[in-house]
C-alpha cells in the first residue's frame, strides 16, 4: 500500500487525475470505478478541466459505479446514477452507452446484484477503481463485520451512514435502508485501488486502515491486501498516522518512473 499525503483536498484530486489521464494515455477504453459523495469531486473537477483544456481525450472510457440505493427510480437526483451521469459521464463527454451499474430498481435485487458482478468480469474489470472511506471504516457501503471475500449484494446502511447521507437529502426519512454495493471481494479484483480522504474527521478510519491490523470491523483495511494500492489523504486525515513522517519521506523519494 502506498501512502501519499497532500495539502489539501484540491491537491489530492490533481494527483489522482494525473493517475487516470496516465492511465487512459496507456488504455484509452480503460473501465473506471467512480465513487460517489463530495470526496471526490475535486478528481472529477480536475479531469473535466483537462478535457475542456484538451490536454485529456477521455472519449473511449468507460465508466462504472460502485453501489447504488435500492428503491431510488434511476431518475432520481439522488441515484447514484443520476449522480454519477451528472458529476462523471456529461462533464467528461461521455454518454450513457459507456456507464454501467448495478439495477436499484429491480424486483430481484439478489438477482440485479449478481448480474452486475458478473457484468463487471465480462467488461475486463475495473481498471483503477476510486474509493472513499466512511468514519466507520467502509468502503463502497461494505459496513463494519462484512466479510472480506464478498461479493456484490444487498446491504442494509447502519444509522451513521444514513445520517451522514440525509445531507443529500430533504430529510432523514428520506434515505434508502438498503443498497447494492461491490462486495469488499469484487472491489479487490480492481487493478488498482485508489483511495481518497479528507479532513479531520476521517483520520482513525484512515489510521485504522492503514496501520491497524487487517479487520472485518474496519473494512477499508482490506486494502491491505491489494498488490497496488493507493490512499491519498490531506494533512487533516494524515493527522492519527504514526508513520506519516515515513509516509512523506517515502513519497519524497519515489522515483519518477513509477506511476501512481
Amino acid at each position: 500500500m502506498e501512502v501519499v499525503i497532500v495539502p489539501d483536498a484540491e491537491a489530492g484530486g490533481e494527483l489522482i487525475a494525473s493517475a487516470i489521464a496516465g492511465l487512459l494515455a496507456r488504455k484509452p477504453d480503460a473501465l473506471l470505478g467512480v465513487a460517489t459523495g463530495s470526496t471526490p469531486l475535486p478528481i472529477y473537477q480536475a479531469l473535466a478541466a483537462r478535457v475542456r483544456a484538451d490536454t485529456l481525450d477521455a472519449s473511449r472510457a468507460r465508466i462504472c459505479q460502485l453501489d447504488e440505493y435500492v428503491g431510488l427510480p434511476k431518475g432520481h437526483p439522488e441515484s447514484y446514477r443520476s449522480v454519477v451521469l451528472r458529476e462523471v459521464v456529461e462533464p467528461l463527454g461521455l454518454t450513457e452507452a459507456s456507464f454501467m451499474g448495478p439495477d436499484g430498481t429491480a424486483e430481484d435485487v439478489a438477482a440485479a446484484s449478481s448480474d452486475y458482478d458478473r457484468a463487471l468480469a465480462a467488461a475486463g474489470g475495473v481498471d483503477l477503481q476510486l474509493l472513499g472511506i466512511g468514519t466507520d471504516g467502509h468502503i463502497g457501503f461494505n459496513e463494519p463485520c462484512s466479510s472480506l471475500a464478498s461479493r456484490t449484494r444487498i446491504k442494509t446502511l447502519t444509522e451513521q451512514t444514513r445520517v451522514d447521507n440525509a445531507r443529500f437529502f430533504d430529510s432523514l426519512d428520506e434515505v434508502p435502508h438498503h443498497v447494492i454495493t461491490q462486495g469488499i471481494g469484487t472491489i479487490l479484483e480492481a487493478r488498482h485501488l485508489v483511495l481518497l480522504a479528507t479532513g479531520e474527521a476521517k483520520a482513525e478510519a484512515v489510521a485504522l486502515s492503514v496501520e491497524g491490523p487487517l479487520s472485518a470491523m474496519v473494512p477499508a483495511s482490506a486494502l491491505q491486501l491489494h498488490p497496488h494500492a493507493t490512499v491519498v489523504i490531506d494533512e487533516a486525515a494524515a493527522s492519527g498516522l504514526k508513520l506519516a513522517d515515513y509516509f512523506r519521506a517515502t513519497y519524497a523519494a519515489k522515483p519518477t518512473w513509477q506511476f501512481l
